[in-house]
């Protein structure tokens, strides 16, 4: 998607969208999640994470931690490690284990330089102002500490915009529907660096590409009707349009044995 409007950034920025809708529970999360155990090559991100906290002793704060999926992996991975995780949403800190605190990336109730590692993973686009964001992760961090952070490319999925489109244009008797929207589009891994730059001189970027191959339509389905928080600014009938996409990938793996989509995500090392 390539509208960067005033009204995108308010509906992927809306608190109350956040914490009533797309995170009040971890369902559309993990939707999105599980789409990638059909990748190749399969990156073990949680993984990737706890490496490059290798060389850190002390406290780590998950800001953005969502279901706890990268919380609950350090902790089996480094139980020597002191963890805390916040999220704006407090319906879907109900099974991350603690401590855990409702808190915004803005606004963060921790004081400078009190946690030794910030991880900020596939969130930082949701933060209402991105820069001030940055700082408080900046202002939280030691000196010699780490920030990890994480999000797509603009080039990501591409596959599944199109899919979108076309189901769209069916529904509304045109050649191409309005495109999706993007929650990455934000702080994609293309913008990333010169944001960050802001606040870190050192930006190490780890790019991750891989493509995920479904021969049922289910998961990515699910993947899509994982948006649905934001349905209304899609402006095509949201439910019919995911019908219609699951009709069309039948067709498409009915010929083709399967449905491929091209993936780039990234991490981003940050220190001083």
């Amino acid at each position: 998607m390539t509208d960067f409007s005033a009204t995108h950034d308010a509906a992927v920025t809306d608190r109350t969208v956040l914490t009533r809708s797309a995170y009040n529970t971890e369902h559309d999360l993990a939707a999105r999640q599980s789409l990638y155990q059909w990748q190749t090559p399969r990156h073990d991100l949680p993984g990737l994470v706890v490496r490059q906290l290798q060389h850190t002793r002390g406290t780590v704060a998950d800001i953005g931690c969502g279901n706890g999926k990268f919380i609950k992996r350090i902790r089996q991975d480094r139980p020597d490690l002191s963890l805390l995780g916040l999220d704006v949403s407090l319906g879907i800190l109900g099974g991350v284990p603690g401590p855990v605190a409702v808190a915004d990336a803005g606004h963060l109730p921790l004081r400078p330089a009190s946690i030794e590692a910030s991880l900020a993973l596939h969130m930082l686009y949701h933060a209402a102002d991105i820069p001030r964001a940055i700082s408080e992760l900046s202002r939280i961090t030691t000196q010699d500490g780490v920030v990890v952070a994480s999000t797509n490319s603009d080039r990501d999925k591409a596959e599944l915009n199109h899919l979108w489109e076309q189901a769209a244009g069916d529904v509304l008797g045109i050649e191409k529907g309005p495109a999706r929207i993007s929650l990455s589009a934000r702080f994609s891994l293309e913008k990333a660096p010169t944001l960050l730059g802001e606040a870190f001189t050192r930006i190490e970027t780890i790019e991750l590409p891989g493509t995920i191959a479904v021969r049922e339509p289910g998961p990515v389905i699910a993947h899509m009707a994982s948006y649905r928080a934001w349905a209304d600014q899609h402006d095509v009938p949201f439910e019919e349009t995911i019908e219609r996409a699951r009709g069309i990938l039948e067709d498409h793996i009915r010929r083709r044995g399967a449905f491929e989509i091209t993936c780039l995500g990234g991490l981003l090392i940050c220190s001083r």
